[in-house]
């Protein structure tokens, strides 16, 4: 081979090799989520109730502040989480994210609080249950905990999924947060 032969050979090879991308296009990039809202408006009469979740700093660093706020006994609210991403200015509604990729998500409510059923009252394009808008119903008196868990790409026709039990979902994680709480 020539000079002349190998020199366009390795142009040929030097521009075919920048040609390609650079960076890997990440299709659906992991949102940070730092705080989570839950607001319960009671059926009929009374005030909304809020729980909240904010960890500014994400995970380790300064621990989460956790509100909570007693439940009243044997009353339906209507309830609605939110999702935010509090470190950008003004704040990230990650909710509408979910709300746009609702066959993507499911938002999973498990209660160890005696006699208190979470039913979901919206939907994804599919007809499978999103999450982000629920009924609450509470019974007697009693305590326990509500996990509230955002699942990123579940398993929708898993058994027992389209239901709100998280056993079958699998998908990832996106937040989960516990919040203990008191039926009065």
């Amino acid at each position: 081979m020539n000079k002349h032969s190998l020199l366009a050979l390795l142009s040929i090879l030097l521009l075919l090799s920048s040609c390609g991308k650079d960076d890997p296009i990440i299709p659906n990039e992991e949102e940070l989520i730092t705080t989570l809202n839950l607001t319960l408006t009671p059926d009929g009469s009374g005030n909304s109730i809020l729980l909240s979740f904010q960890d500014l700093d994400g995970d380790g660093g300064v621990a989460p502040i956790i509100r909570t706020s007693a439940l009243q006994a044997n009353t339906s609210y209507n309830a609605t989480v939110e999702f935010l991403n509090e470190q950008e200015s003004p704040a990230e509604d990650i909710t509408l994210e979910v709300v746009e990729e609702g066959d993507e998500h499911q938002v999973f409510y498990s209660s160890s609080i005696p006699g208190v059923t979470v039913m979901y009252s919206d939907e994804d394009d599919m007809g499978n249950p999103v999450g982000i808008s629920t009924v609450i119903e509470t019974g007697d008196a009693g305590s326990g905990q509500l996990t509230i868990t955002l699942r990123h790409e579940p398993s929708k026709t898993a058994d027992g999924v389209s239901d709100g039990d998280i056993t079958n979902a699998g998908g990832e994680t996106d937040i989960e947060v516990t919040f203990d709480i008191d039926v009065e």
